[in-house]
């Protein structure tokens, strides 16, 4: 079957990434997959002439309306996958609303990447609930094996040698939607708290006037770094080499920035929105926050302390550990987070024992910023609290 696809195709932005996996999913079952950047075409008489010209025997869109308002009227079938700024952002506006509605009323299908996404739509339209499915979209990770880290940290202006750097790092295009700025103050007072502490904004510019202001805050910011787009391979090597991946979006479908991390196992911090919470299950497969001080100061620090110590205990011992944290394994997050320090260290360690005069993180009783204890290991899978120099 020969198929249209139209999507918006802004380079490395969420949209372009899953349409792209999606045309090769329907190219290796055998179709051909068209696809078009739903931008290129202002009206639906252009889409009529190129479905004549191209002899196309049926058409899909990923996002209901920029893509979606095009496909009705011209004769052969065609189905919907919703994004996520049409359900959060577009159904607000009573004309794109009723728009979404008539495309919909003709649409022999509907997707939803989550179970919220579904009931949201099929609230705002009930006539349509009947042919809105869900199926949650796949991932691929393909780190660029050659990325130079140190070049990237110089390139972010982080002049700190990388052993002993935790760079936090936020995807995405820089348009209010996103809100890449909500967590900036945040990791500006941790940083000049500790130095070694960064924020990282990577992203194309899709909002030219946001981005000046993003650009203009960032500027005089310490602590926070913006860095323009990446080609995909070496965004995911990003990725792989920092210390864990936030997300600050008002509204998502499903963030595949999200969905990255989790592949290449790295720890997950995002805004308690409905999107990021059908994703990831608060302190099981990552941390879910609704303001960014609480964020700080109940969950950084301690999930800090956390992976700080496994990051350490590898390179100090050369031991690898199960992956607690790192791996984001089920029940892991339930068991290193929601519980005081002293029970942190019995999970991880299944006990902890005191060496010479140092005193054990199980006894602590006090708060202990993680970047002031550091950490050996010994046999017995146990762990110990003393004074150690930083390496």
């Amino acid at each position: 079957m020969r198929l249209l696809f139209l999507a918006v195709l802004r380079r490395h932005t969420g949209n372009a990434i899953t349409a792209q996996r999606v045309r090769d999913h329907l190219e290796a079952a055998g179709h051909v997959c068209i696809l078009k950047n739903a931008l290129d075409f202002e009206s639906p008489s252009e889409i009529s002439n190129f479905i004549k010209a191209e002899s196309l025997e049926a058409a899909m869109a990923l996002h209901l309306y920029r893509g979606g308002r095009l496909l009705p009227g011209h004769g052969i079938p065609f189905g919907i996958i919703f994004g996520g700024t049409d359900l959060n952002e577009d159904v607000k506006q009573g004309e794109k609303n009723k728009v979404m509605g008539k495309v919909l009323e003709e649409a022999r299908f509907a997707v939803a990447f989550t179970e919220s996404m579904k009931e949201t739509a099929q609230r705002q339209w009930p006539h349509a609930k009947d042919k809105i499915y869900v199926q949650s979209q796949g991932i691929a990770t393909v780190p660029n094996t050659t990325f130079n880290w140190d070049t990237f940290l110089q390139r972010s202006e982080i002049n700190q040698s990388a052993d002993n750097l935790h760079v936090f790092l936020l995807i995405c295009g820089l348009r209010q939607v996103k809100d890449p700025l909500y967590l900036v103050d945040a990791f500006s007072e941790w940083h000049q708290e500790e130095p070694s502490v960064y924020m990282v904004i990577v992203g194309p510019e899709v909002d030219p006037v946001f981005t000046r202001e993003v650009k203009a805050k960032v500027k005089r910011t310490p602590g926070v770094r913006l860095i323009g787009e990446m080609a995909r391979e070496d965004l995911h090597a990003v990725v792989k080499n920092c210390f864990a991946v936030v997300n600050s979006s008002v509204s998502e479908g499903m963030s595949a920035a999200i969905l990255e991390a989790m592949d290449l196992e790295v720890p997950v911090l995002a805004r308690n929105i409905p999107g990021n919470a059908a994703v990831v299950k608060h302190e099981v497969t990552g941390l879910l926050f609704s303001d960014p001080q609480v964020l700080k100061e109940r969950y950084l620090y301690r999930m800090y302390f956390v992976i700080l110590c496994q990051h350490r205990l590898n390179a100090e011992r050369g031991i690898t550990l199960r992956k607690t944290v790192i791996g984001l394994l089920p029940g892991s997050f339930n068991l290193l987070l929601h519980f005081p320090k002293a029970q942190l260290w019995r999970a991880i360690c299944h006990g902890c024992q005191p060496l010479g005069g140092g005193q054990c993180v199980e006894r602590q009783r006090t708060a202990i910023k993680p970047w002031k204890a550091n950490f050996i290991f010994t046999a017995g899978r146990s762990l110990s609290c003393r004074k150690y120099p930083r390496g």
